[in-house]
């Protein structure tokens, strides 16, 4: 199938731009000024305070959800007064700990691992936020944020894309928007991006796509900006605050075991480790051991040597198609398991377990530390054709 990115915003047109206070959504609204959008600025608010200490100040700057969030408001303010951008703050507290904070404790509790950046970009940056924006009558023809990521539309029905086998349902003659790969593979967030819906994305727009962060890094020297020499965010979540946000709920102690079931010693809490985990395990032996399973059941944490990570496949549910068509069939795609991780060719296939719509992913060649809770998504030619929460690896 061939694919054509859809048309970025022209002059004239109204463009509301998400605004965080680093360089690329900075450069991403100076960009569509430049060009003649009539661009409007919303920043959203998440930091409730809740975890704070009565009195406490850290100089937190780097995190989604953190104090800095005041510093970051005031300076989204500031770029857009000195560039004659209307601004607005939106707030999405409530929203943000239902939807990721809550999410994130159960999720570890449960022994998985969360993404919160995936989340968030569904229910927050892609739907509390436009909500919000909608609830203040800001009328717009394109939302845009600094994402690296595009945005195409293919040439033919999306079933097509899985092969004769595919479903016959209606759905499946749709020629939906869906997200592609960024210029810039070293920048590409697809992959956070996999679960926002085709609805949603026909108004969105990624206009960084066609450029390298270095070369944004440089437009914004050019530009004097101060964004340009602000450190990108590293964590949803401060680590200072890390803990706090479990302390409504004592942790459990509970056994280390080898992959043999032998005792090795003690943890703090299933809470407190991810597989592929090796530091912090206090555990000393001949050879380094990683997590390699959480038993939320028994209250155990499975640890083994670095072969014991390899899987041959995974099962995945919570599943999204774009255009919420599900092809039904087998077939073969590109997948990744981790942002961080290359995509490798895999077998998806339907498989029904105990009443519950999933797919079994099959790799081609093993992968490492495949994690439950973490999301794998399917590509082809670069685009996202599907993908899911990981419900279980197959070793």
């Amino acid at each position: 199938m061939k694919y054509t990115e859809l048309e970025m915003p022209k002059a004239g047109e109204r463009v509301v731009v998400g605004l965080s206070g680093g360089v690329d959504s900075t450069m991403t609204a100076l960009l569509l000024k430049e060009k003649g959008c009539h661009v409007v600025g919303v920043t959203m608010s998440l930091w409730d305070g809740a975890l704070a200490k009565p009195g406490e100040k850290l100089d937190l700057h780097d995190s989604c959800y953190g104090p800095g969030e005041e510093i970051d408001i005031e300076e989204c303010r500031a770029f857009c007064a000195s560039n004659d951008i209307p601004y607005y703050v939106i707030d999405v507290k409530k929203q943000y700990k239902e939807e990721v904070l809550d999410y994130f404790k159960e999720e570890y509790r449960a022994g998985r691992t969360p993404n919160p950046c995936v989340r968030c970009n569904r229910f927050i940056k892609f739907g509390a936020l436009l909500s919000g924006i909608q609830n203040m009558g800001l009328e717009y023809d394109y939302f845009c944020t600094g994402h690296y990521a595009k945005v195409v539309c293919g040439d033919s029905p999306l079933a097509s894309l899985y092969g004769s086998s595919a479903s016959a349902a209606q759905e499946g003659s749709a020629m939906p928007a869906q997200i592609s790969c960024a210029m810039d593979s070293t920048k590409d967030q697809a992959y956070f991006l996999y679960r926002i819906p085709s609805s949603v994305l026909e108004k969105v727009r990624f206009p960084l796509a066609c450029y390298t962060k270095k070369q944004i890094l440089s437009m914004a020297h050019d530009r004097h900006l101060i964004a340009a020499d602000r450190e990108e965010s590293q964590d949803f979540i401060p680590s200072p605050y890390l803990e706090r946000l479990f302390s409504d709920s004592p942790s459990v102690p509970g056994n280390f075991i080898d992959m043999d079931g032998k005792v090795l010693g003690k943890h703090k809490g299933i809470e407190h480790y991810t597989i592929g985990q090796r530091r912090g395990l206090g555990i000393s032996a001949r050879e380094p051991l990683y997590v390699a399973a959480i038993d939320k059941e028994k209250n155990l944490i499975v640890l083994g040597r670095d072969n014991d990570l390899l899987c041959k496949g995974l099962i995945a549910n919570d599943l999204v198609w774009p255009a919420n068509y599900n092809p039904n069939c087998a077939f073969e795609a590109m997948v990744k398991i981790r942002l961080a991780s290359p995509p490798v060719v895999a077998l998806v296939e339907p498989y029904n377990e105990e009443g519950e719509t999933s797919v079994r992913v099959m790799f081609k060649e093993p992968l490492r530390a495949v994690a439950p809770g973490q999301s794998v998504v399917f590509y082809k030619d670069g685009v996202i054709v599907g993908g899911g929460i990981i419900a279980k690896a197959i070793k």
